[in-house]
């Protein structure tokens, strides 16, 4: 069994994206990533250490030597839900690209898993990674990147979203992209028409453009014009801000 895993964080927050936003969730946030998206603004780079919260939703961390061992995290992870019981819905793990790290969290889920759910975040582009876990992941939150907001290219994305979306149905998935006020109609039509292959009732949704100073890069108007559009062909499209910032939580 593979015993390292590099991460950058282990914490207990709220989930604030998503199907499961409002759920409290163990994260942990896994360095590395195969993209490079505009609004990016997190550091995946690989450290000497980590860091772990010294009590759930304290905000207080300890820096820890790389890398994370399944021991180690199993056992706080007991310790956590036997302090806090019911409080965690699931473990999120995020990053980054957790998928980068498949051959190593093969062995890791089946273990994670007997204490809570799994829920996955994730670029929804690695679909051969994703085929090695799926059957120990119950949720997965699947980004689909636009070329107005994450500035990727665009038709190889989609391709790869495609492919990746069809293997992610075998768990519960949903589907998010970032619009902003240069997001055409156009990019949320491609969006839905690939989910819409896959199974029109996948939630999808759409979170407002986070701008560094704090506001959102997007009007009202704009932002409901997109969802009339994603809303004419699904038929569940729901429109949510990144709540953990507006909390002003991890």
């Amino acid at each position: 069994m593979s015993d390292q895993l590099f991460i950058s964080e282990l914490f207990s927050s709220i989930q604030g994206e998503g199907f499961l936003a409002g759920r409290r969730q163990v994260f942990i946030r896994l360095t590395e990533c195969n993209l490079d998206c505009g609004y990016c603004d997190t550091s995946y780079e690989k450290a000497a250490t980590y860091r772990v919260e010294t009590k759930p939703g304290s905000g207080a961390f300890l820096e820890l030597p790389q890398p994370l061992s399944l021991s180690t995290v199993s056992n706080l992870l007991v310790e956590w839900t036997t302090a806090l019981p019911g409080a965690h819905h699931s473990i999120s793990l995020t990053g980054g690209e957790p998928l980068l790290c498949a051959d190593v969290l093969i062995d890791w889920l089946p273990e994670l898993r007997k204490q809570l759910p799994i829920h996955l975040e994730t670029n929804g582009t690695l679909t051969a990674p994703l085929e090695q876990v799926v059957e120990q992941i119950d949720y997965i939150s699947m980004d689909m990147k636009l070329p107005s907001t994450a500035g990727c290219s665009g038709q190889q994305l989609w391709e790869r979203h495609d492919l990746f979306l069809r293997v992610a149905q075998a768990s519960t998935v949903s589907v998010k992209v970032v619009v902003g006020d240069a997001t055409p109609h156009a990019e949320i039509r491609q969006v839905c028409d690939i989910i819409a292959s896959v199974d029109p009732a996948i939630p999808l949704f759409l979170q407002p453009l986070s701008l560094s100073c704090g506001t959102i890069g997007i009007s009202g108007s704009h932002l409901l014009g997109l969802q009339e559009v994603a809303a004419s062909q699904l038929s569940d499209v729901r429109v949510i801000p990144q709540m953990h910032k507006l909390l002003r939580v991890l």
